[in-house]
């Protein structure tokens, strides 16, 4: 092997250290919920990802935690596929991804005194968003990538939900929520050492579903989420992380009457990542409710496949 051979095989591991499964977020439909680490960091211009997945989740409802039930015994599998592109937004690097879930759920639960029982499955709603590095992670050939060290990262970003999901206006409980929602949110990242500390700030913002349960309008406030992690790196490139959220806010009102559902919860979570080889790497992840004000705790789990190609990779 040359020289030269050898530095490009380093700066392939490094990259796949970078990047493994770096871009998704939790695999469910939740809005305010996801607990996303590394959701800002650098990889080389380029390079695209192919990420498939799974999770599963039971208690509480994840996919909208502001519905008008008590006591929700649901559980939901959800598989994903997504890709995502690094780009150079004006010198600084940036990515764009799409997410396409489509879920299974059943379960019951109590609206007005009464049990509702639900079996359905089908796509859930849609998600874009385009997120840039304003500071700290420049955009960077391959070649240049073997010399960057991250110090500290500040980017942002802007989700789009997509109201693409199954919604059926005679049911209360839908994978789908028949509304656009927007999260624009910004996120600070500094290096110490093996150690990654992450913390960001968001707002999910919401349209009004005029098609709610048998034809009513449904209004909804804004979500405030923040969310923080604990990266450790390992030499090896595997990292793990513990994840912390907490969201607040989304009351809701229906045809003029607003509920007494406003939102205060935590959660907790971890999770694992690892290369496969320079090209694939796997993550493992779940997250669990510790307090919720409105009884939507829900338990998760879940893996993610990534694949990297181009760039020069």
């Amino acid at each position: 092997m040359t020289m030269a051979e050898a530095t490009l095989a380093s700066t392939r591991l490094l990259v796949a250290a970078y990047t493994t499964c770096v871009l998704l977020s939790s695999v469910t439909s939740a809005q305010a919920q996801d607990i996303e680490p590394r959701a800002y960091s650098n990889a080389p211009v380029g390079v695209n990802f192919l990420i498939a997945g799974y999770a599963y989740t039971r208690g509480g409802i994840a996919f909208d935690p502001a519905l008008p039930v008590t006591n929700p015994q649901l559980e939901t599998s959800s598989a994903v596929l997504a890709y995502a592109r690094v780009l150079d937004i004006w010198g600084m690097s940036g990515k764009l991804d799409a997410i396409i879930p489509y879920t299974w759920l059943s379960g019951s639960a109590n609206y007005a005194g009464e049990a509702v029982e639900r079996v359905v499955d089908g796509l859930a709603d849609p998600k874009l968003r385009l997120s840039v590095n304003l500071y700290g992670a420049p955009a960077l050939t391959l070649k240049e990538f073997k010399d960057y060290k991250q110090d500290v990262i500040v980017g942002a970003s802007l989700q789009v939900s997509v109201p693409g999901g199954q919604y059926d206006d005679s049911r209360l409980v839908n994978i789908g929520t028949n509304r656009w929602s927007f999260k624009p949110e910004l996120g600070v990242s500094k290096t110490l050492g093996r150690w990654t500390m992450e913390l960001s700030a968001a707002a999910t913002l919401y349209t009004e579903n005029d098609d709610f349960y048998g034809g009513k309008q449904r209004s909804q406030d804004p979500v405030y989420s923040t969310q923080g992690h604990a990266i450790y790196s390992f030499r090896s490139g595997v990292w793990a992380s513990v994840d912390a959220t907490y969201f607040m806010g989304g009351r809701t009102m229906v045809d003029g009457v607003r509920n007494d559902d406003l939102q205060q919860n935590w959660r907790l979570g971890g999770t694992l990542a690892f290369p496969v080889d320079v090209q694939n790497s796997i993550k493992l992840y779940a997250s669990s409710g510790v307090s919720a004000r409105t009884g939507n705790n829900y338990d998760l789990i879940g893996i993610a496949w990534q694949h990297r190609w181009g760039g020069g990779l």
